[in-house]
């Protein structure tokens, strides 16, 4: 059997502000192709189908047509679960009649326990979960982490393992040893809600979700999916894409597709006149999601709306060498305690911008001080 192995799509996420719809549209219809294209015999995501518990209208709009798309249309089986970003309870409705046309998501430890049997494969859908909700079901009030949690469920588990069959597990959580970036949301206090990979052994291959680098793990029988798109400035130089896992009698073996975005997240470090040159900037994507090092350091005047002229969807900016240098700035004490306020602010304005203020600004100015010397009295 072959299935695509994929996760953390989170759908309706924005970055800095932007709305990632169209990229996370076009994402999901490259992976549909890799499934035809690989001829795979199902679907697999291992949580984080929405970035919010409470998902925007157009998000969900999206979400449901994707599902559309994979299982109705092109008859992809899909074995799904809940993340931490999903609300279980929003994700289950509709799951009686779901299931009829093999799509498959589980949002309760209870579901996790039995197997979903296809094609000689075993999944055990086992989603996103907190320890207190391990201790109800369990009735146990001993069980304090996820660790101790996943050793009694996978116990449970094991009593359903059929000889000759082969054992998937899909899930959602923070794996002992693997590597984070700034966009996942922190799961771990002092190292409690980790899982031992070695307790993961007995499956033929664990379908991982929750960190968004494919490389997050490397070793043992477990993968992250990572996420379809660059949710962050720090995952710029990471690939994304899906795992192609292959299941037979010998065990599991995988491979990576990439996906390409339509607009990839880069950073830039150079001087702002570089920047604004053209002979740099017809060199750029300049629609890409971008950070940008500045390598000046004196005061440059409205200097996002400057660059953002040029690149209209700049996320971050800071400057490369620490904070900005006041051109020709000498300010004694003596010659500061000498100054009235507005002298003060004049000196300030020059030395910073290298221009004198306007008469608006001047106007401004006295209005500004009035109106603190009311207040003081």
């Amino acid at each position: 059997m072959k299935f695509l192995h994929t996760g953390d799509w989170h759908i309706g996420k924005k970055l800095h502000g932007y709305d990632l719809l169209e990229e996370q549209q076009a994402a999901f219809e490259q992976m549909l192709r890799i499934a035809q294209e690989q001829e795979v015999d199902a679907i697999v995501i291992a949580g984080d189908l929405y970035d919010r518990s409470v998902p925007a209208t157009e998000a969900v709009e999206i979400f449901q047509q994707m599902v559309i798309d994979m299982n109705l249309l092109h008859k992809f089986p899909v074995f799904a679960i809940s993340g931490n970003h999903d609300s279980p309870i929003r994700l289950e409705t509709g799951q009686p009649w779901m299931e009829a046309t093999d799509f498959y998501l589980h949002t309760r430890i209870d579901q996790s326990i039995q197997p979903i049997e296809f094609n000689g494969i075993q999944f055990f859908l086992l989603p996103y979960f907190e320890p207190v909700q391990a201790r109800l079901f369990f009735q146990d009030e001993e069980i304090k982490t996820v660790e101790e949690a996943m050793k009694r469920i996978i116990e449970e588990m094991k009593q359903y393992f059929k000889p000759g069959s082969r054992q998937i597990l899909v899930a959602h959580f923070f794996v002992a040893g693997s590597e984070k970036s700034e966009s996942e949301t922190k799961l771990t206090v002092g190292g409690l809600d980790l899982v031992p990979l070695s307790l993961l052994k007995d499956f033929d291959y664990v379908a991982l979700g929750h960190l968004h680098s494919k490389n997050a793990l490397q070793t043992g029988n477990a993968r992250y999916s990572g996420s379809l798109l660059k949710y962050s400035l720090a995952e710029r130089d990471q690939t994304k894409g899906v795992w192609i896992v292959s299941v037979d009698q010998n065990g599991s073996s995988q491979e990576f597709y990439p996906i390409d975005p339509i607009r990839d997240v880069i950073q830039l470090e150079e001087s702002f006149e570089t920047l604004m040159s053209p002979s740099f900037y017809h060199q750029v994507e300049r629609e890409d999601y971008i950070g940008i090092l500045l390598t000046n350091q004196e005061v440059i005047p409205n200097v996002m709306n400057q660059l953002r002229s040029i690149y209209p969807n700049i996320i971050h900016l800071e400057r490369a060498n620490g904070p900005i240098k006041l051109a020709g700035a000498q300010f004694s004490k003596q010659g500061v305690e000498d100054l009235a306020p507005e002298q003060l602010f004049r000196k300030y304005f020059t030395a910073t911008t290298g221009s004198i203020l306007s008469q608006n600004q001047e106007n401004w100015l006295q209005a500004g001080l009035t109106s603190t010397t009311t207040e003081q009295k």
